[in-house]
């Protein structure tokens, strides 16, 4: 099974959370302030670099499930999933996207995609 944090549309209560519905919901979970939070219209994306903390969930996923989230989020065309380490020292897989994408994109400063109207 693989941990992985989710900060966006797969949240519970947001359009992509089905893929995780079958899935074991851990806790919440808060990265450390090491990125930069955007609104790229109807989700979000979590760049390194920044002193954004970022809100999210955490989940821990069949290998099935993952292949399926990664097809979702484009990996490794779009999106990179890639480890990090959540505040208190969890280590997770997340998806993280490249810069060059964020052009002239709104920062959500909150770090929740849920506050950020």
């Amino acid at each position: 099974m693989i941990k992985i944090f989710v900060y966006g549309s797969l949240r519970e209560g947001e359009y992509n959370h089905v893929f995780l519905e079958n899935e074991k919901y851990l806790h919440p979970g808060l990265t450390k302030r090491h990125y930069t939070f955007y609104d790229l219209g109807g989700f979000p994306a979590m760049v390194k670099g920044g002193t954004h903390a970022v809100v999210g969930e955490i989940y821990e996923v069949s290998p099935e499930t993952l292949e399926r989230l990664d097809i979702l989020e484009s990996h490794p065309q779009f999106y990179e999933r890639q480890e990090i380490v959540l505040q208190g020292g969890m280590v997770v897989q997340a998806y993280i996207l490249n810069e060059s994408h964020t052009q002239g994109r709104t920062i959500i400063r909150s770090g929740d995609w849920k506050k950020r109207h």
